[in-house]
């Protein structure tokens, strides 16, 4: 046990070295959902759709006004969790799960070019577990994609964004959910770079997942505006589970329900889990196979 951690270790510092030492490619990959929380999040407001104008509601009896404004703080609640809310906030919750989903992505990739450049061929006769070099990769990602979407939600608040904590645990809450989602998502796309010996291959596998991962999901629209063949397909997307834990823990405050909390915390935990197994057993039969 002590040789495979010393391995996964030696591996992880090599691949976390990589990236800390290219601050252009790390800047890159902020610079992206920045540009999204800027200029989408503050272009499309959802939630100003429902808000009736100052002036119009000033020649309105009071009661009318009362009532109207109990339908539309019934309205919020249903679509976005809480009427006290802005769709720049929602949106930029969402946008840290699209972080660790762009993020491990790049995990992938990091096989390709190991195997291009000859270092894959060295790992693979050298005397050293294979599930150490899948295991290094991972961890490799679900660090690198934490790290950035951290870094994105302390953008999100320097941009306005307003978050109402469910409780002095939610940021151990969030953590956990972005962790979970990236060892899956990690898992996954490293499996699958093991598999495709090309990085062409891989480059269009991951063309093919990305935008129907992120628009199928809670991440930037509420599930409920969409179709009902959508929604359907959006209640199974690990995405949208890791994106509702986050709400819960950063948006809705006394409001959070602790029991869709923990549901989302345990599909996504049942989701790692499961990526990781099958992930770490299916590259690590393709390493035996190189």
């Amino acid at each position: 046990m002590m040789d495979v951690l010393t391995e996964v270790y030696v591996l992880l510092d090599r691949e976390l070295k990589k990236w800390y030492r290219s601050p252009f490619l790390m800047t890159m990959t902020i610079i992206q959902p920045v540009i999204w929380m800027g200029l989408f999040g503050k272009a499309l407001n959802l939630t100003g759709m429902f808000q009736i104008p100052e002036e119009l509601l000033s020649q309105l009896p009071p009661a009318v006004t009362s009532q109207i404004a109990q339908l539309f703080n019934r309205m919020m609640v249903s679509l976005f969790g809480t009427a006290e809310l802005d769709y720049f906030s929602y949106m930029s919750v969402g946008m840290l799960s699209i972080v660790i989903l762009f993020a491990s992505m790049s995990s992938g990739m990091s096989i390709a070019w190991d195997r291009r450049l000859g270092f894959l061929n060295k790992l693979l006769v050298s005397p050293i577990k294979r599930g150490s070099i899948i295991i290094s990769k991972v961890l490799s990602g679900v660090v690198r994609s934490v790290i950035q979407a951290v870094l994105v939600m302390l953008f999100a608040v320097a941009l306005g964004a307003k978050y109402n904590l469910a409780g002095p645990l939610a940021p151990l809450v969030v953590l956990l959910a972005l962790t979970l989602l990236s060892l899956g998502l990690s898992s996954l796309f490293v499996s699958l770079a093991v598999r495709l010996k090309s990085w062409e291959s891989q480059m269009a596998v991951m063309n093919l997942l990305n935008l129907p991962l992120m628009f199928a999901s809670n991440a930037l629209y509420p599930i409920k505006l969409m179709p009902s063949w959508l929604q359907v397909v959006a209640s199974v997307n690990p995405i949208s589970y890791a994106v509702d834990a986050v709400r819960q823990a950063l948006l809705l405050g006394s409001s959070a329900s602790t029991p869709t909390l923990l549901l989302d915390l345990g599909v996504l935990a049942a989701f790692a889990l499961a990526l990781a197994g099958v992930g770490v057993l299916v590259a690590d039969r393709g390493l035996r196979r190189s």
